[in-house]
Order: structure tokens, then C-alpha cells, then sequence
């Protein structure tokens, strides 16, 4: 991990560069444009983060183990996060090309319930004390809202949208240059996840030695 910590801010300047100098200026709609090299690595990042979520919530439910569900919460939080920022961008990158902030778009709406399944998978752990509990029914919202993610990438395909295409088949509707940029920021936005993830982690394997020592001097009491 220290490796990462170290590319990761190298990547994120490489990133900056190759999106505001590198790439051109996109014809038709301008210098705006340049937002959708931060707008698809940050879904990219979501949906890698709930796909970790995924994964870990059907290894707790057949192992019962902790670091399991550590691995759930902390891939949850930081897909939300970044879920959050896709909306944000989406936002602002379709205010001067469509004419307005929100349009209730398939990939949009989509998006939109995505979003709002991890945050109330949140909800729903800040609200059960028992931890195995909530580790159990967490895991059931974690593994039935991954559904969403591939309904939420097809969605441009499957119904009549505004939303632009960008991967037609196997290629991509982009100049080389700005496919390049891209590939360089969607690397970026993965080493920023990975090394987010372990921080995350940590924390909370930290905050669970917290809680056993907690739990140990209640008992000696």
C-alpha cells in the first residue's frame, strides 16, 4: 500500500495534465467537455466499489468472518462517495450541453437509485446495534443493489436516451488522444480507490480493536 500512496498523487497530476493540456478541445461542445474525464472514472470507481461490496457481502454471509463485512462497509462508503460525484458532474456537464441541471434519463435515473440503494444501506447500518445483525441484513440490501450496476451500464442501450455513447461494441466513439486521456484518468481514479480502500479499512478494523478493548473492560468491571 505504500507503493500506491506514493502513485497515487503522481497519477492524479498526470491525470489533471493529460485532461485540462493533453486532450483537445472537444468541437461541439467545448471546454466543458474536459468534465467527462472525471465524470466516467468516478462512476468507474463506483462501480468497482460496489462490486467489492458484492463480493464481500456473499463471503460474510458463508463465513461469518468480520473482515468480510469491514471490507463491505468500507468499499460501500467510498462508492457512495464517488457515486455522488458522478451525479455532481453528470449535473454540471449537462447544464450547458442539454439546457438543464437534471433529465430523468434512463442512465440518469438509473444512476440516481444506485446511489440511493448504497446510502440506505448505510442508513440501515447506522441504525442496527447488533453486529452480526446488521452485518447479515446489510449484506442482503449490498448483494440485491449490485443488480442495479450492469441495469445502470446497459441502460443507454436499452432505451431511447440522451445520454452519449461512448463504447459501441469493440470500440470507442472517441480521438485518440482523448482515448488516451482517458485511460490515463480512469488508471488514476483506480489507484485513488484502492489506496481509499485500504485507509478506509484500516479504520475500521481499528474501530473494531476498539470496540473488543471496550467490550473487555466492561466485562472486568
Amino acid at each position: 500500500m505504500t507503493v500506491v500512496r506514493w502513485l497515487v498523487p503522481l497519477a492524479m497530476v498526470a491525470a489533471l495534465f493529460m485532461a485540462f493540456v493533453f486532450a483537445p478541445t472537444e468541437a461541439t461542445m467545448g471546454d466543458v467537455q474536459r468534465i467527462f474525464y472525471f465524470h466516467v472514472p468516478s462512476a468507474w470507481v463506483a462501480f468497482m466499489a460496489f462490486a467489492v461490496v458484492f463480493v464481500a457481502s456473499i463471503q460474510w454471509l458463508r463465513t461469518r468472518s468480520q473482515r468480510w463485512d469491514a471490507l463491505a462497509v468500507s468499499a460501500a462508503e467510498i462508492g457512495v462517495l464517488f457515486a455522488t460525484v458522478a451525479l455532481v458532474t453528470g449535473s454540471i456537464w449537462a447544464k450547458p450541453t442539454w439546457g438543464t441541471w437534471w433529465d430523468w434519463d434512463p442512465r440518469l435515473t438509473s444512476t440516481l437509485i444506485l446511489w440511493l440503494i448504497y446510502v440506505s444501506y448505510m442508513m440501515l447500518r447506522s441504525v442496527i446495534e447488533n453486529p452480526s445483525k446488521r452485518a447479515s441484513l446489510s449484506a442482503v440490501v449490498g448483494i440485491v443493489g449490485f443488480v442495479d450496476v450492469p441495469i445502470v451500464f446497459m441502460s443507454i442501450r436499452w432505451w431511447r436516451t440522451i445520454h452519449p455513447v461512448v463504447i459501441t461494441g469493440n470500440s470507442m466513439n472517441l480521438d485518440p488522444s482523448m482515448l488516451l486521456t482517458l485511460m490515463v484518468c480512469l488508471a488514476a481514479f483506480t489507484l485513488l480507490f484502492v489506496h481509499l480502500l485500504g485507509m478506509r479499512l484500516a479504520l475500521e478494523q481499528q474501530r473494531e480493536e476498539v470496540n473488543l478493548l471496550r467490550e473487555a473492560i466492561l466485562y472486568e468491571e
